[in-house]
């Protein structure tokens, strides 16, 4: 079994080895990138076979101290909340990179900085130490600030500068709080164990004024009610392979972190219950009016992930076991389905030059592959059964009402508002007459067919047989339920 090191590494070894490459050798540049994500992606796997289900701890472990006096070290390792974000991480990078044909200029710097974002965003995920979790988290910020300053659209510097500033202001908070926590530990270890062991100790005024700064640091990054700011410009601004990473992965490590920050302050938690399902309801709603209310594609999309992510914050506040595997189920559904979004809207964009929805009619005609999978995402998108949404979101209201009885049928306007939007959507893509200068748009290509087609079946797969996702995270989350007496 492959040390967890090296799934790190190979993205990193990647963006190397391009360095060495010249210029001008495009078609070398780009193989070499899908190749080290292709890697990445098949040694993710190889963890699977001795994955056991059964186990809530750590597995995989890796541990190299760094320094003993200010207790931190590299330490990696793998559970059924990392792991399944691991996979999804590898699975939409090596979709971006498929999708970035279009980049044209400086493609070397292009690949070299998704390649390091990618093993950043994996560095998040397996990190078993405070003080490596937030290098990591910190380090994402460059290559993103870069790629999407660079190959942005036209109000791309102000996008940069403003999900930079609101992501290091939100990341302040969290480092406040893990100073905190480090200086009630005994021994002063940034081990995510003994802090979380620590924490669990400490006064119930402690752990919310620590689990404030947390929910900050991590609400920003979701995004949660009010702090979702940068997502919009983010998204609409960044090439359309980066708004795939932006929704699909880097939204989930403020979920997952929340998830981890839960398990350290359960008083606190428990204490700001119905507060976190407050935000939650507020997020969903707000962000599927906005997105309803939008005309731009991926404004829309970018709202509905506002949306989308209440949810996984309603699952994770209801604190119990159906919510959390809601929370983590809709992680994985989000990141496949708004993946694929961004990726056909993305794709539709660089062919025509506009976003704007009203701009388009009858679509189908001439891009009848594009349709289909368009027609399929935004179904999912309304959770449909038979698609991952819908498992994700069952077991949400499962499990919020079982915390706060009929008040969880507020789930339901999300719903409709899902509806809504993707309804109006789909009937202007593909419905109506051929506008003058649509005739001749190219359908998918079959690099962009394979791109997704993989995420189409993923988003069925869940849905139909959950099975996988849900057993994989099952043991993990009966720990953490654990320790909330509800």
């Amino acid at each position: 079994m492959p040390d967890l090191s090296y799934l790190l590494l190979t993205p990193f070894v990647g963006a190397l080895a391009i360095t060495f490459l010249p210029r001008d050798a495009r078609w070398a540049i780009r193989a070499t990138a899908l190749f080290a994500s292709a890697v990445t992606f098949a040694l993710s796997w190889a963890y699977i076979g001795d994955f056991d289900y059964n186990q809530a701890g750590l597995q995989f472990f890796h541990q190299t101290e760094w320094n003993t006096r200010l207790g931190t070290s590299f330490a990696l390792g793998l559970d059924g909340f990392s792991y399944p974000m691991v996979l999804l991480a590898t699975l939409l990078s090596l979709v971006a990179l498929l999708a970035s044909t279009a980049i044209s200029e400086r493609i070397k710097g292009y690949y070299i900085l998704v390649l390091l974002l990618e093993s950043a965003m994996l560095g998040v995920f397996m990190a078993q130490d405070w003080s490596l979790f937030y290098v990591f988290w910190e380090l994402t910020l460059i290559p993103l600030f870069f790629l999407i300053d660079r190959w942005g659209g036209k109000n791309r510097h102000g996008a940069a500068l403003n999900f930079v500033l609101y992501t290091m202001g939100g990341s302040v908070f969290m480092l406040i709080s893990l100073l905190v926590l480090f200086d009630s530990v005994p021994g002063h270890s940034f081990s995510m164990s003994a802090m979380a062991e620590s924490g669990r100790t400490l006064p119930q005024h402690t752990q919310i004024l620590i689990f404030l700064g947390f929910l900050v640091g991590f609400g920003v990054k979701m995004p949660i009610f009010p702090l979702h700011g940068w997502l919009p410009l983010a998204h609409v601004e960044a090439p359309s392979p980066i708004s795939i990473l932006l929704s699909g992965i880097l939204l989930k490590m403020g979920s997952y972190g929340l998830i981890r920050a839960a398990g350290m302050l359960p008083d606190a938690v428990l204490a700001l219950q119905d507060i976190l399902a407050a935000l939650a309801f507020i997020s969903l709603i707000y962000g599927g009016l906005l997105a309803w209310r939008h005309s731009d594609l991926k404004a829309m999309i970018a709202y509905s992930s506002v949306s989308h992510m209440g949810v996984v914050l309603l699952g994770i506040a209801a604190l119990n076991l159906a919510g959390l595997h809601g929370a983590l189920m809709q992680m994985v559904a989000h990141g496949l389905v708004a993946g694929s979004l961004f990726l056909l809207i993305g794709l539709l964009y660089e062919r025509t030059r506009t976003r704007e929805v009203t701009d388009y009619s009858s679509l189908v005609r001439v891009m009848p592959r594009f349709a289909f999978f368009t027609t399929l995402a935004f179904i999912a998108a309304v959770s449909l059964p038979g698609t991952a949404g819908f498992i994700a979101e069952l077991n949400a209201l499962i499990g919020g009402f079982a915390r706060w009885g009929w008040v969880a049928a507020l789930l339901t306007i999300g719903v409709l508002l899902s509806a809504a939007y993707a309804v109006r959507t789909i009937s202007q893509l593909f419905t109506g007459p051929v506008r003058p200068g649509m005739q001749n748009v190219e359908d998918l290509r079959p690099s962009e067919l394979l791109a997704a087609g993989t995420l189409a079946a993923g988003t069925l797969l869940l849905g139909f047989m959950p099975g996988p996702v849900l057993n994989l995270v099952n043991a993990s989350a009966v720990q953490l339920s654990s320790l909330f007496s509800l």
